[in-house]
């Protein structure tokens, strides 16, 4: 099953865009674009502030677009203020504050929609007029025109003046000063991510199907049974009903299959797929072993110590705190993501960083589906992520409680 497209055109919820607040707005260019606004050169490994650090370099069309973000918006609406921005080649990302009510220069209310029509209709003029094109006549005749990077999609002739943007736009609300201070560090990163994501091309995108696991659906379905009783089937079997499958057994495995019965759950991956050929083992904290955790964690930290990948889905508070107490000592782990990947997946800066170094691997079983932030995870759910993990180390999750050998050689105990 693929992955549903990842729209650039969310809308955060419940919100009226007409009251004050912060936004994060991406606007990505039209289809066929291409990069436009500019190409991210530097070093990767340059800190933040020297002159080789990650950043665009604009070309004239991004800096057109870069003065009429920093100009125009303020100067029109006098109520809105940019906080934070960066142009990328082929998008933008922006915090806009807006400090009151949204009104217009002759006193009528508006909304952060006409907001943002507005500048990408002033920049699309501005781009016409850099194009040689003139500005007012609505269907000009067959164009060549270049600049830059950019050039008139074909498929704009004879229809009118060719867009910058893409419809619509995406947004994101901040709720709380953690979310936005996460916002802030998401666009300052933005360079330095893509020259990441562009020198670890294998690694840091989505690898679809890249993980065949020891996992059948029946077998999920079975586990779900017995540790979710007296939850309803259709609920279950919705559960199993969003995982990836592989319907035969053709293709190369990651993790062998232990029995002949299919499909198999299949895991699509970001990061370096190497760190399954180690010895993997699971986290799973249970209600049940809550007065013996400490022992748990000093049993996970000490296998990590001496080689062993620790996998999990990271939901339980006792959880978090072993595999984050495990990525601060240096220790790679694998991370069960609880919603696929979208096309346009990025990770936080911190995970892109522990990606790039081979430290981190975000595995997913699950198809993509948009999930707005109020809406939890459901307990079947998380049964299932421990199950993938389980199945990935081919461990049962009570590992910790026995005896086992710790040499790092490689391969499960």
């Amino acid at each position: 099953m693929e992955a549903p497209t990842h729209s650039m055109t969310r809308r955060a919820a419940a919100h009226d865009y007409s009251r004050p607040g912060i936004y994060h707005i991406t606007l990505h260019v039209a289809e066929g674009m291409g990069c436009p606004f500019g190409t991210v050169v530097g070093n990767t490994d340059a800190p933040d502030g020297s002159s080789d650090a990650p950043r665009v370099e604009l070309t004239p069309i991004g800096r057109m677009v870069e003065r009429e973000l920093l100009t125009a918006i303020h100067a029109r609406y006098p109520m809105v203020e940019v906080q934070e921005h960066v142009v990328m080649p082929e998008h933008l990302h922006c915090l806009l504050k807006v400090k009151s009510k949204l009104v217009t220069a002759s006193g009528h209310s508006t909304h952060l929609g006409n907001v943002i029509k507005g500048f990408k209709y002033g920049c699309n003029r501005r781009y016409w007029e850099m194009l040689g094109l003139p500005v007012g006549q609505k269907r000009p005749s067959e164009t060549a025109a270049t600049l830059g990077s950019a050039s008139v999609p074909a498929d704009s002739v004879g229809r009118g003046y060719p867009s910058l943007f893409a419809p619509g736009f995406c947004d994101v609300m901040p709720v709380d000063a953690e979310q936005l201070a996460t916002q802030r560090a998401y666009i300052h990163a933005n360079p330095r991510g893509r020259l990441l994501r562009t020198s670890h091309r294998d690694w840091l995108m989505p690898q679809r199907g890249a993980i065949t696991t020891a996992l059948t659906v029946a077998a999920l379905q079975g586990y779900l049974k017995r540790e979710c009783r007296g939850a309803e089937p259709a609920a279950l079997e919705a559960v199993a009903g969003r995982m990836l499958v592989r319907p035969t057994e053709s293709a190369a495995t990651v993790c062998p299959p232990i029995q002949s019965a299919g499909p198999f759950v299949l895991c699509d991956s970001y990061g370096d797929r190497a760190l399954l050929e180690r010895r993997l083992l699971p986290v799973v904290c249970h209600r049940k072993d809550k007065a013996r955790f400490a022992e748990q964690k000093v049993r996970c930290l000490a296998e990590a110590a001496i080689g062993a990948v620790l996998v999990s889905a990271r939901i339980a508070k006792g959880e978090q705190e072993i595999v984050d107490e495990a990525v601060r000592h240096g220790f790679p782990v694998v991370m069960i993501h609880d919603n696929g990947f979208p096309d346009r997946y990025h990770p936080s800066a911190t995970q892109l960083d522990l990606c790039a170094a081979g430290r981190l691997l975000l595995v997913t079983p699950w198809c993509y589906r948009y999930r707005g932030k109020q809406e939890a995870i459901s307990v079947p759910e998380c049964k299932a992520m421990n199950c993938v993990a389980q199945s990935l180390c081919r461990t049962k999750d009570g590992w910790w409680e026995e005896r086992v050998s710790t040499d790092s050689t490689g391969g499960n105990r």
